[in-house]
């Protein structure tokens, strides 16, 4: 099965579910087992789970060293990781690491501590980003705070605009 066709067919399983469960380091993860849901995990061969989601909601984590390193313990195919929730946590910055995931489509920070608003601009090479939630942070505190998101909803959009009016709209661009 190629990469293609495994985005197509793990779109529906179920997440890789570790929230609430008081995790202080990403490290934690491997030594934890993830929440059960109504449908049962899929894992590969190998042991890792085929899940597309992981949801480290409402834990206690203030960074995400190691992050990689874990993910690409617990999937299978930790390049298809699209959807991460990280709400409600302690972490005060958006890691960089978080743009390293490419396939990236939906992104939970609410509730944590992030006070720069400039964070935000690391979001923008995700190109498939879709839903990112920052609300009960304090940058919602931050002047020119909801035009900054909307900048980047813009830089994400931006490949599919072109130089000016006629040519986008023989691009379907606009």
């Amino acid at each position: 099965m190629n990469k293609q066709d495994y985005r197509n067919t793990s779109v529906q399983e179920p997440p890789l579910d570790y929230s609430f469960r008081s995790i202080h380091v990403t490290q934690d993860l491997l030594s934890e087992k993830p929440r059960t849901g109504l449908r049962p995990l899929r894992h590969a061969k190998s042991g890792k789970s085929m899940s597309q989601s992981l949801w480290l909601n409402n834990n206690v984590l203030n960074d995400l060293r190691d992050f990689n390193h874990v993910v690409s313990q617990l999937l299978e195919h930790p390049d298809n990781l699209a959807w991460i929730d990280l709400s409600f946590n302690d972490l005060t910055s958006i890691d960089p690491v978080l743009t390293t995931f490419f396939n990236l489509s939906v992104l939970y920070l609410h509730g944590n501590s992030i006070q720069r608003l400039g964070e935000v601009n690391k979001l923008a090479v995700l190109p498939r980003l879709r839903s990112l939630t920052l609300h009960g942070n304090p940058i919602e505190e931050e002047k020119g705070y909801r035009s900054d998101i909307l900048r980047l909803e813009l830089l994400r959009r931006a490949p599919r605009f072109c130089g000016d009016a006629s040519e986008a709209s023989m691009t379907g661009g606009l």
